[in-house]
């Protein structure tokens, strides 16, 4: 069985009394997805940073490829073998698009006539041909960002990190950026990614962490993670007036919890209560339904119920 791509053991990062990652464990797998989710301030950018060898974890360890002897290291003796795309994009704004690709290709040990043959290819694939001998600064930021995204895979890394890869985008690069990725995993190749953003980690990921203020809240498949917090869920949708909807969700003996969008809720029944008994009481209402179902709890909702009450801690503390 292969070795894991990546483990953090008991990982811990501190800046000036911050305890930025707090002994933190994860491995990742060869060819998966592997998301990292927290919202901001979580530790995301840290930990990756710390994978990246770009900082050294004040406590715990960092390997990859299953070396043992690279400790603390990071990815700096495996460079070659690792495409990363981070948080704060940069590229040579006042060079050419292609040369700017065989340049850092070539960084990374690619020949310079395949790294230009390579580069042309990914431009023309993602819509960037036509720009190919324009600056960098001529560029719209989706553009540039897309550039920045060939530039982390034209030398074929095993593992691709990637810090949320898709901020910025409008929805159809989203897309291009999102198939792309699918297709590197078909291929065998290890992504982890960073996100905030709920609906993009349940549809793309294998496994993921969910992290809170540096610390791991909790790790595994998806539907792992989705089986471990359902419960008596359900969603209801609208069409139309929701009637007196908002009060029979706001009954106890009922809803236990309710993430209420107006047209659209998540709803997680009380103990013992019946979810036809709701349905009754909806109808009566006067809502006009278009969707009433049980089912499993969303990412979205699994992330809040578990970094709410981390929040509410942080903003509890003294000094917070």
């Amino acid at each position: 069985m292969a070795p894991p791509v990546i483990v953090l053991d008991r990982v811990a990062k501190r800046f000036a009394g911050h305890t930025a990652v707090d002994a933190l464990s994860l491995e990742v797998s060869a060819g998966l997805i592997y998301g990292l989710l927290g919202p901001n301030g979580a530790g995301k950018t840290t930990t990756i940073r710390m994978i990246m060898g770009i900082m050294e974890p004040d406590e715990g360890a960092v390997r990859l490829f299953g070396d043992e002897t690279d400790i603390g290291a990071g990815a700096r003796n495996h460079s070659a073998r690792i495409g990363y795309l981070p948080e704060e994009r940069g590229l040579y704004r006042k060079m050419r698009v292609l040369d700017v690709l065989v340049f850092l290709a070539e960084m990374k040990g690619v020949e310079r006539r395949a790294a230009r043959v390579k580069a042309t290819e990914w431009l023309e694939r993602l819509g960037l041909s036509d720009w190919r001998l324009r600056r960098i600064d001529e560029l719209s930021k989706g553009m540039q960002q897309k550039v920045q995204f060939i530039s982390t895979i034209l030398h074929q890394p095993e593992l691709v990190v990637l810090d949320e890869p898709f901020a910025g985008l409008d929805p159809v690069n989203t897309q291009v950026l999102k198939d792309t990725v699918l297709e590197l995993r078909r291929r065998g190749v290890t992504i982890l990614f960073s996100t905030h953003i709920m609906e993009q980690a349940e549809r793309l990921c294998d496994e993921l962490c969910i992290i809170a203020r540096g610390r791991r809240l909790d790790e595994g498949a998806v539907s792992d993670i989705k089986r471990t917090h359902s419960g008596h869920h359900l969603t209801s949708g609208f069409d139309g007036s929701p009637g007196r909807a908002t009060q029979i969700f706001a009954d106890k003996a009922l809803v236990k919890k309710v993430d209420d969008y107006g047209q659209y809720a998540e709803l997680e029944l009380a103990a013992g209560a019946d979810a036809q008994q709701i349905l009754r009481e909806l109808i009566g209402s006067g809502a006009r339904l278009s969707r009433f179902e049980l089912m499993e709890p969303s990412l979205n909702k699994i992330f809040i119920d578990l970094v709410g009450p981390e929040a509410a801690r942080a903003e509890a503390r003294p000094g917070a």
